[in-house]
């Protein structure tokens, strides 16, 4: 059964925004010690995270098998975990400076798939569940440190502190040590989902919540210190642009696309650590 398009944006066409702009923003990331790459790029790409946010929302809220979809999520960043894990305590396949990338939005989206789950389940009456999935994300590192309190000894057992260290990394993520995004991130990610059936409300509160924690918050802390100046918020502190991407989510038509699907899930990580090999390939070269 055909259905007819509607005006504005469909998800494939959210999502292939946020693609040109994430791969802007890592070719910056990447390659920013050539000198070569303008800040632009980047600026330009604080709007590709938060889209991809509101598509993941989209698609968790869906998908007709969302076990399949999280387990995909979880691969990908169990994955994605992992290499970090070896590259920043083991020094692995590190760039020659020392670089190496800090990439894991998809553990934000492990965590939040969590937590919407337990939103749902709220919604249904099914307070045991949904409290617990709900809280025990959030509480999860404060769980770990209160494990690593109890049995002090654990820190002094190589072998059993590497392995809490690497699950903790990858397949069972802390919001509090997530290399990318960050608990604002989270935080908007609920809100998204948690007024999902107050399309426009939950855009004008998600752009509050994130324009107060990244713009306001930001400026709080530094506004004090020497040498601050105002328009750093523009130059130099710009993860609050962001925000701008609620107007490309205000055009969502509520359609998803046409293909790709699979697309955007193995693009991320795939282009990741091809302009990590090529960007190392150029440190080589130009040394």
């Amino acid at each position: 059964m055909l259905t007819a398009k509607r005006a504005g944006l469909s998800g494939t066409a959210l999502k292939t925004i946020a693609l040109v702009l994430m791969v802007l923003d890592h070719i910056h990331y990447f390659f920013e010690f050539t000198g070569l790459v303008p800040e632009w790029f980047s600026m330009l790409a604080r709007l590709s995270a938060p889209l991809f946010l509101f598509c993941t929302v989209e698609g968790f809220a869906h998908t007709h098998d969302r076990k399949r979809y999280f387990l995909r999520i979880w691969a990908i960043a169990t994955a994605m975990g992992t290499v970090e894990f070896f590259m920043m305590y083991g020094g692995v396949l590190r760039r020659g400076d020392g670089f190496y990338p800090l990439n894991a939005i998809m553990q934000n989206f492990v965590i939040l798939c969590i937590i919407w789950q337990g939103i749902d389940w709220l919604r249904q009456r099914r307070f045991g569940k949904g409290l617990l999935a709900v809280l025990l994300p959030v509480a999860w590192p404060f769980l770990v440190v209160a494990l690593l309190s109890a049995f002090p000894q654990i820190n002094q057992m190589p072998v059993a502190s590497t392995v809490i260290s690497y699950l903790i990394s990858a397949p069972l993520p802390m919001w509090s040590n997530i290399t990318d995004g960050g608990w604002s991130y989270l935080l908007g990610g609920i809100v998204l989902y948690a007024l999902y059936f107050h399309k426009r409300l939950r855009l004008v509160v998600w752009a509050a919540v994130t324009f107060c924690f990244e713009f306001g918050m930001i400026y709080l802390q530094l506004h004090g210190t020497p040498d601050f100046a105002f328009s750093q918020m523009f130059t130099t502190y710009y993860e609050w642009f962001g925000v701008f991407s609620v107007l490309p989510m205000a055009l969502y038509n509520g359609q998803r696309g046409s293909g790709h699907k699979l697309l955007f899930y193995w693009f991320y990580p795939a282009h990741i650590y091809l302009l990590y090999a090529a960007s190392c390939l150029v440190y080589t070269l130009t040394q």
